[in-house]
C-alpha cells in the first residue's frame, strides 16, 4: 500500500509529464520542494515497485501501473474538491489543502459513494477532468483566452492554474466557470484584454490572467 509520500510523487509525475509522457528529474525535485538526490532515491523506489521507468541520465516515465495509480489519487482529490464545493459550501479557493489530506484515505468505497452523491461529475470545481474508477481520464484541449481574437464570445470552462491567490483574484472580479466573456479589444503592447461579462461592461485582464483561463466558443 503506497504511503502518502509515494502518492505525492506519483501525482507529481503524472502532472509534470509532457506529451510524450516524459518527466525531468530536476523539475520533479523543484515541484515537490526536495533535493535532487532525495527525488532520485524515491524514483528508484518507485521503479522497484513497477510504477516508473527509470534510466540514469534519461527522462522518467510512468508505467501503465504508475499512471493508473496516479490517476486514482487525482480522482480522490478532485472528487473531494467537488464534494466540498457542491455539498458543503466551500469556495473553490478553499478546497485544495483539504483535498490534499483526504486524497490519502485508503477506502475506494468512500470515494465511490462521494461520486454517486455528486451524480458522477466529469470535472472538478476548477474544470479539471475527474478520472473514473478505473483511472481513465479524458483530457480536454481547450483554447486559452489569450489565444482568442477581438469580437470572440467565449465561455470559461476550466483553469490551467488554480492557486489560492489566483482563485481569490478571480473571485474579486466575479469570474467563475461557465461565465460568458466577450473580447472587446486587445492591447498590442502587452496583450492585455479589455473584456465584458455579466455586471462588468469593461474589465481589463492581463496576459498572465488570460493565459490561465481556458475557454470554448459560445
Amino acid at each position: 500500500m503506497a504511503s502518502p509520500t509515494v502518492e505525492n510523487y506519483l501525482k507529481a509525475l503524472y502532472t509534470l509529464a509532457d506529451e510524450g509522457g516524459e518527466i525531468n528529474l530536476s523539475e520533479l525535485s523543484v515541484h515537490l520542494g526536495v533535493s535532487k538526490p532525495t527525488a532520485n532515491s524515491m524514483v528508484k523506489t518507485l521503479q522497484q515497485e513497477g510504477w516508473v521507468k527509470y534510466e540514469k541520465y534519461k527522462p522518467l516515465k510512468l508505467t501503465s501501473k504508475g499512471r493508473k495509480a496516479a490517476a486514482l489519487i487525482i480522482r480522490k482529490h478532485r472528487l473531494t474538491e467537488m464534494y466540498l464545493v457542491e455539498l458543503m459550501g466551500f469556495g473553490w479557493e478553499e478546497v485544495h489543502e483539504i483535498a490534499e489530506q483526504v486524497e490519502h484515505i485508503k477506502a475506494p468505497a468512500f470515494f465511490d459513494r462521494m461520486d454517486k452523491l455528486l451524480d458522477f461529475p466529469k470535472v472538478d470545481p476548477h474544470g479539471s477532468p475527474i478520472p473514473d474508477e478505473d483511472g481513465n481520464i479524458v483530457e480536454h484541449h481547450y483554447k486559452k483566452l489569450s489565444e482568442c481574437q477581438v469580437g470572440d464570445k467565449v465561455r470559461l470552462v476550466a483553469l490551467n492554474h488554480s492557486s489560492r491567490e489566483f482563485l481569490e483574484f478571480l473571485d474579486s472580479r466575479e469570474i467563475s466557470l461557465r461565465l460568458e466573456i466577450k473580447i472587446k479589444s486587445i492591447e498590442p503592447f502587452d496583450h492585455s484584454m479589455l473584456v465584458s461579462y455579466r455586471n462588468h461592461p469593461s474589465e481589463t485582464l492581463s496576459q498572465k490572467v488570460s493565459e490561465r483561463l481556458l475557454v470554448e466558443k459560445v
